[in-house]
């Protein structure tokens, strides 16, 4: 994988985008060549109207990101990465009309749109039936060792095991003499030299897979591994690398203290998450005022009791502050005490089902984002109530609370609606993951990828 900014990217996606990104450029200079031989001018160079062809590249991009046309799914799936990629040009292509017509420039014409759109429709379907295909075999994936044949090795296997895994596991090598639950495991007394074990089968990274490392640890072979150039990665980390969040049943915390994250550094990103959050938030409540001022009306006249409702959530450092949504569910809705939402649930309002599916009731919560109580993207802020029960059960939870929460975040965008302890348990290891490599790139392709569960309403309940 590539880390950028912190964040890990398969190399396979970096590859798939980098392509896409010369197939969209050349499929804009083609459109503006057709287009101006059929009109009978002379094309010029390409270097006079590059920073449009950027332009379209880049807003292709970003609604391919956005609609999930690099992830796993689309990875597996040619019949989905078809579908989600013409939802993402269609949008991108609207985008870029609108544009042009706020600012009255004629970088994009319809007509060049046009060709465009349909030759970058051409172009990256045939990058994925190509390249695609070929990224998809295991000459393409990481060669790891995993040096365990425990539970945790077990782990590994049935990750590696996954459609979209990214790395194949070439051997398992026992370190004690307990009985493996990998049964293919070799045992170490089995191999005389590791270090050349290791070269002979091609090994790229070794993982580090015990069960207890105490006065266990293999250090002579893992130094003499790691000075042939063979990446060596402890269990945790790895799957952190892996999955995109912070495995809560092996982490420690000598491993949240000594591991990379949490950095110091993150001052300048404060202040400009900080700016950018009120530059969106007053633009968008100036935008969407009619929009709530619409919903507020129907919520009041399709149930009783008021449009907007208060309730009192945990933000930084666990510092209470009152968020207002629009009410969708009945006023009574929790007379015997705080619940969890659940699936078709009978408290939503008929109105309240439509405005949770497209996140409108969410809407008015940008004013506390105005506010500073909140920021657009970070850990969703829970109930006192809930907290409390949460931080009894589950370890490190109040770490999430080192950062300020938001109305959208990295949980939110990975895993769907959770209304149970072992849900809030599966999100606090992806909000523990954000609040430890939390970047303004991680931000943007949260951001981003927030449009995918708007659209296709993943996680709305």
């Amino acid at each position: 994988m590539i880390r950028l900014f912190k964040h890990y990217i398969p190399h396979a996606v970096v590859l798939l985008w980098l392509i896409d990104l010369v197939l969209l450029i050349s499929a804009a200079e083609i459109a503006w060549r057709l287009r101006a031989g059929q009109i009978g001018i002379d094309p010029g160079l390409l270097t006079e109207r590059i920073w449009p062809h950027v332009g379209f590249a880049g807003m292709i991009v970003m609604a391919m990101i956005a609609v999930g046309v690099y992830g796993s799914d689309s990875l597996r799936s040619m019949r989905f990465a078809c579908a989600r990629l013409l939802v993402a040009i269609s949008l991108a292509v609207i985008a870029l009309s609108f544009i042009d017509f706020l600012g009255g420039s004629r970088n994009f014409w319809r007509s060049t749109l046009a060709y465009g759109m349909a030759l970058a429709i051409v172009l990256l379907i045939l990058n994925r039936l190509i390249v695609g295909g070929i990224l998809g075999t295991a000459s393409f994936r990481r060669r790891v060792l995993v040096l365990g044949a425990g539970m945790r090795a077990d782990r590994l296997r049935k990750l590696a095991e996954r459609p979209e895994s990214g790395f194949v596991i070439v051997s398992y090598v026992g370190m004690s003499e307990a009985n493996p639950v990998v049964e293919e495991a070799i045992a170490r007394t089995a191999i005389h030299n590791l270090t050349r074990f290791v070269e002979n089968l091609g090994v790229s990274e070794v993982v580090l897979a015990l069960e207890e490392r105490r006065n266990s640890l293999p250090l002579k072979d893992l130094l003499r591994i790691k000075t042939t150039g063979v990446h060596v990665n402890d269990f945790s980390s790895f799957l952190e690398r892996e999955t995109g969040r912070v495995d809560l049943d092996t982490v420690n915390p000598s491993w949240l203290i000594f591991s990379d994250g949490f950095s110091s550094g993150r001052a300048v990103s404060s202040v400009a998450k900080r700016i950018f959050d009120i530059t969106a938030s007053a633009l968008l409540l100036l935008l969407t005022a009619p929009v709530i001022a619409l919903f507020a009306l129907i919520v009041k006249i399709d149930s009783r009791g008021p449009a907007f409702f208060r309730q009192q959530r945990v933000g930084l450092y666990g510092q209470y502050f009152d968020v207002i949504k629009l009410r969708s569910m009945r006023t009574d809705a929790e007379v015997g005490g705080a619940q969890w939402a659940t699936q078709n649930d009978q408290r939503v309002t008929r109105v309240g089902r439509f405005i949770r599916k497209v996140r409108i009731d969410e809407l008015p919560q940008t004013w506390s984002v105005l506010k500073g109580e909140m920021s657009f993207v970070g850990p969703r802020p829970e109930r006192p109530e809930f907290v409390s029960a949460l931080d009894d059960q589950l370890p490190y939870y109040a770490e999430r609370h080192m950062v300020k929460p938001g109305i959208t975040g990295w949980a939110q965008i990975n895993y769907p609606y959770g209304a149970s302890i072992e849900d809030s348990r599966h999100k606090l290891e992806y909000d523990l993951y954000y609040a430890k490599n939390y970047t303004p790139f991680l931000d943007l392709l949260i951001l981003l990828q927030t449009l995918r569960v708007v659209l296709w309403h993943e996680g709305a309940r």
